[in-house]
């Protein structure tokens, strides 16, 4: 996926996942009672800190707190920003 927004310093741009449309049993969700995704997929990283390198890579799938990030639109997508320090832990 590309994207021409370029974080600053410790920040990582997140494509969050789709929320869930079925329970495990079948039960279709209405959007008014789905819960906001808490992964994702990183877009893009900033530099880093002079003295704390990003641990977080591009594609990587990562987890992260349920109100983390500010949600921005960007030519038609909708995306987190937020610090690395945000983020609970990468999905291997």
């Amino acid at each position: 996926m590309k994207c021409n927004i370029k974080p600053l310093a410790d920040r990582v741009l997140v494509k969050p996942a789709e929320a869930e449309h079925k329970t495990a049993g079948g039960i279709i969700i209405p959007d008014t009672a789905k819960e906001k995704p808490q992964k994702g997929t990183v877009i893009a990283v900033g530099a880093g800190k002079k003295d704390e390198p990003m641990t977080v890579k591009v594609n990587d799938e990562v987890l992260y707190g349920k109100y983390s990030g500010t949600e921005i639109q960007y030519d038609g997508e909708t995306y987190l920003i937020m610090k690395e320090s945000d983020i609970y832990a990468i999905i291997k």
